[in-house]
């Protein structure tokens, strides 16, 4: 079930208005319903897949919170493995995979990988970083293992980030679902005025640039270097108005019923440098690595070389979460080569 269709259009109205109706002990279990619907309405068999991710990560979580010292870490790997080989098994086998048979042919030898036909699971990415993020809170004690498995559930599954975020911390989203909403109307308009807008962005801006920006990159030799040009300024804004209407209507689909989400965009082609830029756009992400990647690596406390190695390593990580292709992981690197030469030249810039 996307944003866009009329399937959400008849969903979401009952979701709201039964959960302001059906009292507050048991709106966990309406929600955690109403997404699994959600999830379902895309392959119903991957339901499994993230149960099995959510048993793992709520477990994991207790573990740790149970133990001391390399007892404790061990459980965390676990945790991370376990939730990271359902994410490479479905989203990077097959990258990997034909990465080797291609080499393999190049240098002639007699050997392949065989590849899967299997469907991404719809949001993986995004739940897998949230139930990550979760562990790595409890495992840092900067937030207690939820004992309430539906409750957890929730956390993981809730529909409105379900699709493409925001990825949310569990001291931000967990606690909200404990407390009891009550209907506002100030609340609930600014929230439906919010999921028009990201409609607007996404059906009347992205959809029609789309439209231009596929034809002339299905042909490129067929156009001139004017046309190009236009697509390519097209193809910027109809990424982003896809991405941040889709990130509207999360932010207001979750506005109407009581729960507060992160901002995910914050007019990203405003920034003055590639540093603000990456502080504006898709901002749960980048808090994301920069909170558990970055400062895990060593952050800018290190030797000034080893500081920018953790932001290239970083940011071509995060080239690679986007998506399953060497493009994705040259993104990554020539942002990172960007965000790097920024921080290097700042000094002197600014002198």
């Amino acid at each position: 079930m996307l944003f866009n269709s009329v399937e959400f259009a008849v969903f979401f109205p009952i979701v709201a208005v039964l959960f302001f109706i059906i009292p507050h002990r048991w709106r966990w279990l309406w929600l955690l319903i109403s997404s699994c619907y959600f999830y379902i309405c895309f392959i119903p068999v991957y339901i499994f897949v993230l149960l099995l991710a959510i048993v793992v990560d709520y477990w994991a979580a207790i573990f740790i919170e149970r133990s001391q010292g390399s007892k404790k870490k061990i459980y965390l790997i676990w945790s991370i493995l376990s939730t990271c080989a359902i994410l490479f098994f479905f989203k990077y086998f097959n990258f990997f995979s034909g990465s080797f048979n291609k080499l393999a042919a190049f240098l002639h030898w007699n050997y392949s990988v065989e590849l899967f036909t299997l469907a991404l699971p719809i949001g993986l990415s995004f739940h897998t970083f949230q139930s990550l993020s979760y562990v790595i809170e409890v495992y840092r004690g900067n937030f207690k293992a939820e004992r309430h498995f539906g409750i957890y559930a929730l956390y993981v599954m809730f529909f409105p980030q379900l699709v493409a975020g925001p990825i949310e911390r569990p001291q931000h989203l967990l606690p909200q679902f404990f407390k009891k909403q009550y209907f506002d109307y100030d609340r609930v308009t600014s929230g439906l005025k919010l999921i028009a807008w990201g409609l607007f962005k996404k059906i009347i801006i992205a959809d029609r640039l789309a439209v231009i920006v596929n034809v002339v990159y299905n042909n490129p030799t067929h156009h001139s270097g004017a046309m190009l040009l236009i697509a390519t300024y097209f193809f910027a804004y109809q990424i982003y108005c896809d991405f941040s209407g889709y990130s509207d209507i999360a932010v207001g689909s979750a506005r109407v019923l009581g729960f507060d989400l992160m901002q995910n965009f914050r007019h990203p082609y405003f920034s003055t440098s590639i540093k603000e830029f990456w502080q504006r756009w898709h901002i749960s992400l980048s808090t994301w690595f920069r909170d558990y990647l970055y400062i895990s690596l060593g952050g800018n406390r290190v030797s000034k070389f080893k500081w920018y190695r953790n932001l290239f390593i970083t940011f071509v990580v995060s080239g690679l979460w986007h998506g399953a292709n060497w493009t994705y992981v040259v993104w990554g690197a020539l942002h990172g080569f960007y965000y790097v030469c920024s921080v290097a030249s700042q000094s002197f810039r600014e002198r």
